[in-house]
């Protein structure tokens, strides 16, 4: 498979980059231009949104003077594709962008979208002040700081939501069947955490029961760590792995680790601009052929769709919670030649069974819904539920589909 990357949305997280050298010598124009050639040559859609591209090759030839010129000039070529997942990064951003694959951020901790025209949280990061302030994966997010967000851009949204540290942002939040309110959501820095296996307070879990959770596969050691705890838990008789409000992250991360359940099968396959299909299969053999429930919810995206997905579909394990997020592109990170950066849709992925989930998600085989009382109460009715349904698969009982 080509060197592609899961990307999500607008917390900017740098999966990878496929690194060009352009060489020293360039002007602005040349930057301009260079993003043209990539997006002309790599973009999924060779209708570009169907429209003429050729028009914008030198749409701003007499009037892009700096770098600044061509920055907004980037910007602008690039929305009219229509595709909140290509986006253009300037200097600051990238950086920004790189230093999330060290695992430590600034900011709220949270990862927002569009979902039906609207900006939306995919999800909020694990022990985030996002998190902590009860944002919730499937807001919409009616203003920042006061200001709509009504045809806001995802650059500009994110731009507005990052800050300095210990600096605050409110946030005018409306929620299903919930009235609209403000949160006001401290920034401070934070460690993006992949694995855990931390159980809630009020959850009591069989001993014969693993328990994984899996809150983003952005780490490049996710992988590794999570056949470390597969390999100490020979054991146990079956698992939960735990994705709920897991935005994605490495596709290499999803596919190593879907092969650890999976054998000799169709994990993803990726269908590029001119129709043709890769299919990734898992290896002979597998880590564990233990019984395994996956947990998602609306926060699910991404990499923990094509993992869920992979599950499903080979029937490997039973999916359970809500219908996840529904992210199917792959975009590509290209390094510009003055440390700015242009994210590129290149490829859509279709589940093993040649489902296209962009925009719809996986639907759960179990569908277990958290209400607001749940929340409120601290009642994970989703991992009770996943352990009852796991222990009845663990001593033969049938399991029905509810």
């Amino acid at each position: 498979m080509r060197k592609s990357f899961i990307f999500l949305w607008a917390f900017l997280i740098l999966f990878g980059c496929v690194v060009k050298n352009y060489g020293m010598a360039y002007s602005p124009i040349d930057l301009y231009d260079t993003v043209w050639k990539l997006i002309d040559s790599k973009y999924v859609d060779e209708t570009k949104n169907n429209q003429d591209w050729k028009k914008w090759r030198h749409k701003y030839d007499k009037v892009i003077k700096t770098n600044e010129d061509a920055y907004v000039a980037i910007e602008t070529m690039v929305a009219s594709l229509n595709d909140p997942y290509t986006k253009f990064l300037d200097p600051k951003e990238y950086a920004e962008e790189s230093s999330s694959i060290k695992g430590s951020l600034k900011g709220i901790g949270v990862q927002i979208g569009f979902k039906d025209g609207k900006l939306t949280v995919i999800a909020p990061i694990e022990d985030t002040p996002a998190e902590k302030a009860g944002i919730q994966a499937g807001d919409e997010i009616l203003e920042i700081d006061g200001k709509s967000t009504e045809n806001i851009s995802l650059e500009k949204a994110s731009e507005q939501i990052r800050g300095e540290e210990g600096t605050f942002v409110k946030l005018l939040i409306k929620r299903k069947n919930v009235a609209p309110k403000i949160y006001n959501v401290q920034r401070a820095e934070f460690q993006i955490k992949s694995i855990s296996q931390k159980l809630p307070d009020d959850i009591v879990m069989p001993q014969d029961i693993g328990y994984i959770r899996l809150s983003s596969f952005i780490s490049r050691t996710a992988a590794v760590e999570f056949n470390k705890i597969l390999k100490a838990s020979k054991d146990k008789k079956g698992f939960i792995i735990d994705l709920r409000s897991n935005p994605g992250g490495l596709l290499r991360n999803a596919i190593e680790i879907s092969d650890m359940f999976l054998n000799e099968c169709v994990i993803v396959s990726t269908v590029d601009r001119i129709g043709y299909i890769d299919n990734t299969r898992a290896k002979d053999g597998v880590e564990t052929d233990k019984p395994i429930i996956v947990l998602i919810n609306k926060g699910s995206a991404s990499a923990s769709e094509i993992f869920s997905g992979a599950i499903k579909d080979n029937h490997r394990g039973i999916i359970l919670g809500e219908q996840s997020f529904g992210k199917g592109l792959v975009q590509e990170v290209n390094s510009l030649p003055d440390s700015s950066g242009i994210n590129i849709t290149i490829e859509k992925y279709l589940t093993p069974s040649g489902t296209d989930i962009h925009k719809k998600g996986i639907t759960p085989d179990i569908v277990v819904e958290l209400t607001e009382e749940n929340i409120k109460n601290k009642d994970d009715v989703q991992l009770k539920k996943a352990i009852e349904v796991l222990q009845n698969v663990i001593n033969g009982n049938a399991v029905a589909n509810q």
